[in-house]
This record gives C-alpha cells, structure tokens and sequence, in this order.
C-alpha cells in the first residue's frame, strides 16, 4: 500500500531554496516514506505523533518531519532541515 504525501507550506519555502542534486535526494526519501510511513522514528511529548526520518547527504545531515492519516493514506511533510534547532522550529510551526 502507497501513500501519497501532501506537503506544508513550510516544507515548501525550505525546500525551494535547495540545490538541485539535495531536491533529488529529498524527492526520493518522500517516496520511500510514503512506500513505508513508519520509516521515520515516533517522536514524543510534546511532537507526539511526529515521525522523524533521518538521511545524509554530502555528509550533512537532514530530517523530515512528517505525520501519517491512516484513514485518508496520506502523509502530510511538515518540515525539511538540518539538525541544528530542527526540533525547536518544529514545535513553534506546530503551536501555530
């Protein structure tokens, strides 16, 4: 069973500015996501139900944080970065 992803308008200001080779890559990990939703690890407190999967490229390190609706097969991508405050910008976009 595939999922099809739907993406944030926060992933999608971030991830505009990319080069093209990293929109490559980030392309391929959201299609294995949706392949697979529970890739990414569950996160808890206060981003409980967040899943975040992890990928190198160049040798940087890049997250994704997406949520999974099991009822409508959709994975909705909130957020695309590195790991440098990830998480703290994660919790304001998801308070607003």
């Amino acid at each position: 069973m595939s999922y099809s992803p739907k993406t944030s308008s926060k992933f999608n200001r971030i991830a505009k500015k990319f080069p093209k080779k990293l929109k490559t890559a980030l392309d391929d990990q959201v299609r294995s996501i949706c392949e697979d939703p529970h890739l990414g690890k569950m996160k808890m407190g206060d981003l409980a139900g967040v899943r975040v999967h992890k990928f190198s490229f160049f040798s940087q390190l890049y997250l994704i944080a997406y949520e999974v609706d099991q009822d409508s097969e959709i994975i909705l991508i909130h957020a695309v970065g590195g790991q440098e405050n990830f998480y703290r910008d994660l919790k304001q976009y998801l308070r607003s």
